[in-house]
């Protein structure tokens, strides 16, 4: 099956932001794959020239550095951007995060699913989290507090826990969204080395065959730091074609700080971009699912201001913004006309 994909053309864009060793860990572990991709577009928009330097000393083959004006930065630009300098004979547009760490047959799995599903428009790779998956059999009854998909179990954060005491949890399949938003992400399916059919999933470790871009684009509606700009696109994309997650398609996903907005603008981005992606995919929600929806906003915001009481400053802000956030959907109406 190698020799066929070495037939496929795939182009890798990574746009990053203040983080030249993250870049290098990452380039690093795309040295390290089994498929190689036919070009590596690195788009930076960083004030100094670290990354550059680091990558000159590195020397990766394929390889060529962008560095963008103020016109072109924020991750959706920049993602735009890349799409523009990808090479024309390209099949598959792959994107990953700076700070992502890739499994070494990552593109060898995720390239070959547009093989498996020629129907495909688009294959988000699998992220490992610090999560405790536990293979059961058929007749297994889980907790309350545990989750069951495919013959695997796991447990339900606190925050899912108390959705589910309230009738809030997400009553469909990981990767799609519930009429009242909030649905569960891509983390929730299973390490089964399946592939499974999605509405959304994480842009961080996203593909796209390049056709795609001649119909839709990055929306230049998120600025900056882009939060849910992924499932904006991805709910777009779904009207297109299919939409699936490779989970043998594995990565590390280390959560650097450094080039993420304050907390205070993260809190208000969750509710604000959640609304407008909740309105993309659901212009007409009814009573019930508004309720449901701004319910678990609520619901969210009142733990993260709890656990500022018990000290937590990062959550304090986070809750502030969620507030802000809210606050500028009741007022502002460009908001509620998506």
């Amino acid at each position: 099956m190698l020799e066929d994909l070495n037939d496929t053309k795939f182009s890798l864009i990574i746009c990053t932001y203040s983080r030249p060793d993250s870049v290098i860990r990452l380039m690093e572990s795309v040295k390290r794959q089994t498929l190689y991709p036919f070009e590596i577009l690195i788009i930076d928009s960083s004030k100094d020239e670290k990354t550059k330097i680091k990558l000159d000393e590195a020397s990766y083959s394929s390889l060529s550095y962008y560095k963008v004006e103020e016109e072109d930065k924020g991750l959706t630009r920049q993602r735009n951007y890349g799409i523009k300098k990808v090479h024309p004979s390209s099949e598959i547009i792959c994107f990953l995060d700076d700070d992502i760490v890739l499994e070494p047959e990552y593109f060898f799995r995720l390239i070959g699913t547009y093989k498996e599903k020629p129907e495909a428009v688009a294959v988000g790779g699998w992220i490992k989290e610090e999560i405790s998956w536990k293979k059961v059999d058929e007749n297994y009854q889980p907790a309350y507090n545990e989750f069951l998909i495919d013959g695997y179990v796991r447990k339900l954060g606190q925050r899912n826990v108390l959705r589910k005491r309230l009738g809030l949890l997400s009553d469909k399949p990981p990767g799609y969204m519930p009429e009242f938003s909030h649905g569960l992400s891509t983390g929730f399916l299973p390490p089964s080395g399946k592939i499974f059919e999605v509405e959304y999933f994480m842009g961080g470790v996203s593909s796209y065959r390049k056709s795609l871009f001649n119909e839709i684009g990055f929306s230049p509606h998120f600025q900056g730091y882009g939060l849910y700009e992924d499932m904006d696109f991805c709910i777009r994309a779904s009207i297109i074609g299919k939409l699936y997650v490779n989970t043998a398609a594995r990565v590390l996903h280390l959560h650097e700080e450094s080039g993420r907005p304050d907390y205070r603008k993260y809190g208000r981005m969750v509710i604000e971009n959640g609304f407008y992606v909740w309105k993309l995919r659901y212009p007409k929600p009814n009573i019930k699912a508004r309720l449901k929806h701004f319910s678990i906003d609520i619901s969210l915001m009142l733990i993260r201001f709890f656990n500022g009481l018990k000290g937590d400053r990062k959550a304090a802000d986070d809750g502030l913004g969620r507030l802000k956030g809210l606050l500028n959907l009741l007022s502002n109406k460009k908001f509620r006309d998506v």
